[in-house]
């Protein structure tokens, strides 16, 4: 198992010194399985490449398993009342701010995704926060009564759940994620079959350890993790399956088609939150200091590893030679690296791994077909050491470039100049992507009308890119950012009862 060294203070975990690496089970009907064949596969750390757990990976009768357990425990939890799946929340909203989920969410984060201590905290941190916010919602869940537009008949309007609902969430915020994936499904009545990513089972379990310790009952959340070479498999099975009424998936545009396909074939709806490139406009007037820090840190954090990291950089031609410099310098100022070494200079050891070499390399390739296709490499070297990659800054990248049109997932920013704000936004919206975006400007007002404009679910003005509100969740605009959200009109049916008042005539039969 990997030894985790740390620069000390409260926020970071101890050294764990342990012989073998942690199992992470399966999780069905309440109880901690192991997979009926018995495999198992093994998680790397991104940097050092040592296992650091070993998972139980579920066959189709496992899947199977989960589904039934979720099925059967619908029955009841449906009919559960709000204020007792509040408290369930709340308690594990509870427990995950304790030292002991706190301790477990640090160590298993470091260790599988290799994310700094700063991006492990956060997953931490903003746990207790999102649940509580999810908690609130049940003020949502009332229905309406109205009169029919038939005489003697009423309307009686309801939000009810729609059954088992099955998530998938990735590694690159596991705690965050697996708990936007299920929360408010839950709250909603719902049950749940839960895939964990293959490159983080052991933290995205603490999600179900917290539920269960809270409370939970039996089979409304299950759990299952499976080896990348199973997952295709048994996915589809799952999503087949009669008892699964909704499917929610946070990951890549690639995957997201194959997810999206799966349900079209039998009719199933599903919320998908993909990819991003999100720009950030620059205005002549905008504060280019605190516009580059934002764009810096929107690009850099968790070495641009966010659906939300800041990509694109269009900036009108006043400002982008004093914008351009001080991106630069700050890019200079980061390294990538170990940040959990001791070894590791605090100061200047601030960016993580990638999660693995095959997403580096491709992050390094993307970069040299621009440099050939004429694009300036303002800042990087167009190398890696295995995972790591140090901070690249590229101008006169255009559409049509891979590094344009694709989301790169790595510590990448590109610049393009602009005259008109015409221009800005033509470049703002030349993409596929439509999560998040930024505008930079001192004039609100007519912010406010040049943000209307650009063709994003969110559009912060003097803000960085990646930023949503936890009631409202991010809201991909359809394409390779998705579409749907994770609130409570997308986890519940809006059904209606109405209620005939006697007498009614029926003219086939009453004269």
């Amino acid at each position: 198992m990997t030894v985790i060294n740390t620069t000390g203070g409260e926020n970071s975990p101890t050294d764990l010194y342990t012989m073998a690496p942690p199992f992470t089970p399966l999780f069905i009907n309440g109880g901690e399985v192991s997979s009926s064949t018995g495999e198992t596969f093994e998680v790397r750390n991104p940097y050092t490449q040592e296992v650091v757990t070993i998972s139980a990976s579920a066959s189709n009768e496992d899947c199977l398993a989960a589904v039934t357990a979720a099925g059967n425990a619908f029955k009841t939890w449906e009919h559960s009342s709000l204020d007792h799946r509040r408290d369930i929340l709340t308690k594990t909203a509870d427990l995950l701010e304790t030292e002991k989920y706190k301790k477990m969410i640090l160590e298993s984060v470091g260790e599988e995704t290799a994310a700094a201590p700063g991006m492990a905290l956060f997953n931490w941190a903003s746990a207790g926060k999102f649940l509580r916010v999810t908690a609130g919602l049940t003020v949502l869940l009332r229905g309406e009564t109205f009169p029919s537009d038939r005489a003697k008949a009423t309307v009686i309007a309801q939000r009810r759940a729609m059954g088992v609902v099955f998530g998938i969430a990735p590694w690159n915020a596991p705690i965050a994620l697996t708990l936007r994936a299920v929360a408010v499904p839950i709250l909603c009545g719902n049950t749940v079959v839960f895939r964990s990513s293959e490159l983080s089972p052991r933290s995205q379990f603490i999600v179900i350890q917290a539920f269960r310790e809270a409370g939970l009952p039996a089979g409304v959340i299950n759990f299952i993790s499976t080896s990348r070479e199973n997952a295709p498999e048994l996915t589809a099975n799952i999503i087949a399956h009669p008892l699964v009424r909704k499917v929610n998936f946070t990951g890549s545009d690639r995957v997201g088609k194959i997810i999206a396909m799966e349900c079209a074939k039998h009719l199933k709806p599903c919320i998908l939150e993909l990819g991003g490139k999100a720009p950030a406009v620059v205005l002549d007037d905008a504060d280019l200091t605190a516009a580059s820090k934002a764009i810096m840190m929107g690009a850099m954090l968790h070495s641009g590893q966010i659906c939300m990291s800041t990509e694109r950089v269009i900036v009108q031609r006043k400002a982008a030679d004093t914008l351009t410099e001080k991106m630069c310098e700050l890019a200079r100022s980061l390294k990538a690296g170990d940040t959990w070494s001791k070894s590791a200079n605090a100061n200047t050891v601030k960016l993580n791994p990638l999660f693995s070499e095959a997403s580096a390399e491709n992050v390094i390739n993307v970069l040299r077909d621009a440099k050939e296709a004429g694009a300036k490499i303002l800042v990087g070297d167009l190398t890696r050491n295995g995972t790591v990659i140090q901070p690249h800054v590229v101008r006169d990248v255009k559409p049509g470039m891979r590094l344009w049109d694709r989301e790169s997932f790595g510590p990448v920013v590109i610049i393009a100049v602009v005259d008109t704000v015409d221009e800005a936004i033509e470049l703002a919206n030349a993409t596929e992507y439509s999560l998040t975006s930024s505008l930079w400007t001192s004039n609100i007002y007519e912010g406010q009308k040049i943000a209307s404009r650009i063709f994003a679910g969110y559009t912060n003005i003097n803000g960085i890119t990646i930023h949503s509100e936890p009631h409202l969740g991010l809201v991909g605009l359809g394409g390779a950012s998705g579409y749907g959200r994770f609130d409570i009109e997308d986890f519940t049916h809006r059904r209606l009862i109405v209620c005939h008042e006697p007498g009614t005539v029926y003219p086939m039969f009453d004269q």
